[in-house]
């Protein structure tokens, strides 16, 4: 039997408690909140006001979920 670091206690796969999307979903939703931040202010420096970008951005989401 392998033995595992002390102290440390492995949880079988069968009894996790949170699904692979719940664990990820906070760090997707972060990052895309992020992505958004960036692109909004590239567009800004480029001239953009922050309506504009935001409307753009909304633009290319739907163009991507068709």
């Amino acid at each position: 039997m392998p033995s595992s670091a002390p102290g440390k206690v492995i949880i079988p796969p069968h009894e996790h408690i949170l699904t692979v999307q719940e664990a990820l979903e906070p760090l997707y939703q972060k990052l895309e909140q992020e992505v958004e931040t960036r692109l909004v202010e590239a567009a800004v420096d480029a001239g953009w006001s922050p309506y504009d970008a935001l409307n753009a951005i909304d633009q290319l989401k739907k163009h991507d979920g068709q």
